[in-house]
């Protein structure tokens, strides 16, 4: 096998639609894999479409028409050779043409194409082109045939198989991209070659001995006897192929393992495995992956209150705490594999265990997967359908079931791949949404979630769980029990933010919470990289373009006044709503967390964002840190400490058990202690405990002035006894002494009254620094030191009332 990729000497032209004169005169070179946007931009023709109103000047993209051209060379087919371009993804709607005759039309972003060309070669230049067409009229003229379904945006999304999220989200733009987003290549060969390569690793119940079975199939050019060598570590084994055959499998035995576990309960090690295709001595194809030995399945035993959701990896019920992921860069071929690297360590740091891969972007990139096999964070995948009715007829069903066998085989190796699941709140959907008025009888979709996909991973990948969809209760009728019913499966929980306040998460113990979360705009250094001066104002045309959620200042304003004065001034209600998420993320994890083992998992929406904008990410579109990452970092830390109305929550999700003394006081903003005593505190591991606290600490003298304080092993809860527009916080409650440390700075914060949610905005000093610790609370006296690290050369600024905040000063901001 010759692979040659062809990624040099594109261009790209407008061929059709609105484009403006400028742009359609001449073809600009193209970047191979790339996207038009972002060779148009790397030609300085169109602005970034991140910035300012810039999405809504570039709508024109939207029934523009393109093609990409270039020129290769290749030797004709000899004797018995084949030779094939390989596409590994076309964004859509593209017709390909080779030599002047087409080739194929394609419409689906998510799997790859292979077309013979060895009947097409010949000496000299052969141009090749691809015409990409809009998507968006392709939806359009096919719903008119299918039928128009329900969806919860203009655009319909679900009568094309592009990512979702490419038509806009209530957290991203409508750019709609075109282009070859993925790699493209030439691959000659001979007798045969690796058509799949399906890689699937178990534990046995001793967790000592892994099993690996491997599922090859061929494609062939001649009917002859082939051999698959399969090797893992020292062990080999051989899959022969008798002429005609062109499937095969092997199992191999594996004794004494390594195995692999999530992060935060074992190592991660991976294990090399190759496959060799032979046509006698001679080596015809090869294939290499890593794999890791575990097993992974999810505990639904139905109980007393329902049936359990509990993912449970080699014998073990792990509480998942985890984010949900959509794609890192609206942009998907920028990014690389540091940047994913980067993103998932962010995960990782703020102790999460799992990523939830979500159904209305795409099967993400190998470097993802790979980077979560390395670093021990489980994926939920789901399969690239959300918030819509999908058409169960064709064109769309077979587009659907190949893009799925593509990617179930593609992803089978990973062992951070613990979970299928059918799709994104389309079950609920199609009950609550008010769809089956409009459907009028049409398909929606569910054959995809209890037929199709369970079937075709019974046949691809038996090893893993499936779920028909998030949020669902498997196993009942959806008109019978309710998908989001709380007793059961999966449950996302948005009536908190979008009607409610975040205490609303009290009324429910969900089995598992897949989706729940809280909005907040990006940090300042983003906004004002994204913004001009003039639009950082909450009511701005251009403040607003970067706000996509159906009221959504209205429910920030909201959510911030139940709690805080919202202010006037924008700078100070940039930290309101900002604190307020955080203080959401923390009610919301530490409810899920306390609930255990009823509940046992917490699916955080969402990690990041894929462009500057105000949303539930705790990490903005610039990868830089919100105050809610790190409330997320202590609601997600090994051990976590809390109240729950008259008790102590203490969540220990360690190997070991934890015990000691917790300090628990009722006091004073002024230091004084109210009431105080010592609880001994004994969780074994992987366990809740509970401890009723008595009247004495839990029943204040003066709500507007005291605090009850827990501390114990360096982890500190708090409580207040009203919300803080009643409180009588000292608005100068700190003061900072700032010293150079390696690095950067070291800022040291002492309290002379109650001080809450102490946070250093770093980023308003220096854009690239980055500070260790936020959300501190401190009682008089008490110091806490914040590590900043950076290379700014003004260490006082870091001091500054607008970089050194709490939830003190808010008090006394003006009301809105």
């Amino acid at each position: 096998m010759i692979r040659t990729d062809l990624h040099a000497g594109w261009t790209v032209r407008a061929v059709g639609g609105p484009v403006p004169a400028g742009i359609a005169a001449a073809p600009v070179p193209a970047t191979v894999p790339g996207t038009v946007h972002t060779d148009l931009l790397d030609a300085g023709l169109i602005p970034d479409p991140y910035l300012g109103d810039n999405e809504a000047a570039l709508v024109w993209f939207h029934r523009a028409a393109w093609l990409y051209e270039t020129v290769i060379e290749a030797e004709p087919a000899a004797e018995g050779e084949r030779v094939d371009l390989v596409f590994e993804g076309l964004d859509t709607v593209a017709t390909v043409t080779f030599d002047g005759a087409g080739l194929g039309r394609t419409a689906n972003m998510h799997r790859s194409y292979r077309f013979d060309l060895r009947d097409r070669l010949r000496a000299g230049p052969i141009p090749l082109a691809v015409r990409f067409d809009s998507a968006l009229e392709y939806a359009e003229e096919l719903q008119k045939v299918i039928g128009e379904r329900p969806r919860p945006y203009p655009h319909p999304f679900n009568a094309v198989r592009k990512m979702a999220c490419s038509f806009g989200w209530d957290w991203g733009p409508d750019l709609q991209t075109a282009g070859i987003w993925k790699p493209v290549r030439l691959e000659r060969w001979r007798v045969a070659r690796l058509a799949s390569v399906r890689p699937l690793t178990t534990l046995d119940a001793d967790r000592r001995t892994g099993r690996l079975v491997v599922h090859v199939e061929v494609e062939r050019a001649a009917d002859v006897e082939l051999v698959a060598e399969v090797r893992v570590g020292e062990h080999v084994s051989q899959i022969p192929l008798r002429p005609g055959e062109v499937a095969g499998m092997t199992e191999i035995s594996v004794p004494d393992a390594p195995v692999w576990w999530p992060a935060g309960y074992g190592d991660q090690p991976l294990v090399e495995v190759g496959v060799v295709l032979r046509d006698g001595s001679d080596e015809i194809d090869s294939y290499r992956t890593r794999v890791g030995f575990r097993s992974i399945g999810v505990d639904e035993t139905p109980d007393e209150i329902g049936s359990a959701f509990t993912f449970v990896v080699n014998g073990q019920p792990i509480f998942v705490r985890g984010l949900n992921w959509i794609p890192e860069d609206h942009l998907l071929t920028r990014l690389t594999r540091e940047r994913y690297a980067a993103a998932i360590q962010r995960a990782v740091d703020a102790n999460a265990n799992l990523l939830r891969v979500w159904g209305g972007g795409v099967y993400e990139s190998d470097d993802f997967y790979d980077v979560c096999d390395e670093r021990g964070v489980l994926v939920w995948q789901d399969f690239p359908l959300a918030c819509a009715a999908y058409a169960e007829e064709e064109p769309l069903r077979s587009e659907i079931l190949a893009e799925a066998r593509e990617n179930v085989g593609r992803l089978a190796p990973h062992p951070s791949l613990a979970l299928w699941n059918g799709g994104n709140e389309n079950i609920w959907g199609h009950e609550d949404w008010d769809w089956k008025p409009l459907l009028g009888g049409l398909s929606w979709g569910a054959r995809y979630y209890y037929e199709d996909f369970p079937a075709l991973l019974a046949e691809l990948d038996p090893t893993r769980p499936y779920h028909p969809g998030s949020p669902s209760s498997p196993g009942h009728d959806p008109e019978v029990v309710h998908p989001n019913d709380d007793r059961y499966g999966t449950r996302h929980e948005w009536e908190a933010w979008n009607r409610q306040d975040y205490t609303y998460h009290a009324n429910f113990l969900p089995r598992f919470c897949s989706e729940f979360g809280w909005q907040a705009p990006a940090t300042w250094s983003t906004l004002r990289e994204s913004l001009a001066p003039e639009d950082l104002d909450q009511e701005s045309p251009a403040f607003l373009l970067h706000q996509k959620a159906e009221g959504g200042n209205d429910k920030l304003n909201r959510g911030i006044a139940r709690h805080l004065r919202v202010p006037a001034e924008f700078e100070a209600w940039h930290w309101a709503a900002q604190l307020n998420q955080a203080r959401a993320t923390s009610y919301a994890v530490g409810h899920l967390r306390g609930h255990a083992p009823r509940t046992m998992g917490s699916i955080l929406w969402q990690l990041n964002d894929c462009w500057p904008v105000t949303s539930w990410a705790v990490v903005d579109g610039a990868g830089r840190l919100k105050p809610a990452w790190y409330a997320l970092r202590r609601g997600y830390a090994p051990r976590m400490l809390g109240f729950r109305d008259g008790a102590l929550v203490a969540v220990n999700d360690t190997p070991s058990a934890w015990q000691g003394a917790v300090r628990v006081r009722r006091a004073g903003f002024d230091g004084g202690v109210r009431a105080e005593t010592t609880v001994a505190l004994s969780v074994p591991a992987r366990s809740v405990a509970v401890v009723e606290l008595g009247a004495a600490l839990t029943t204040p003298g003066d709500v507007t002035r005291e605090v009850l304080v827990a501390d114990i092993d360096g982890l500190r809860a708090t409580r207040l006894f009203a919300e803080d527009f009643d409180l009588a916080y000292d608005p100068a409650a700190l003061t900072a002494d700032i010293a150079p440390a390696e690095g950067g700075y070291s800022i040291t914060v002492t309290a002379t009254s109650f001080a809450r949610d102490i946070a250093v905005l770093a980023d308003k000093v220096d854009p690239a620094a980055v500070v260790d610790d936020m959300l501190v609370d401190l009682l008089p006296g008490e110091r806490h030191t914040f590590h900043v690290r950076t290379t700014s050369a003004d260490p006082l600024a870091f001091g500054t009332p607008a970089v050194l905040r709490s939830a003190n000063a808010l008090a006394a901001a003006t009301g809105a």
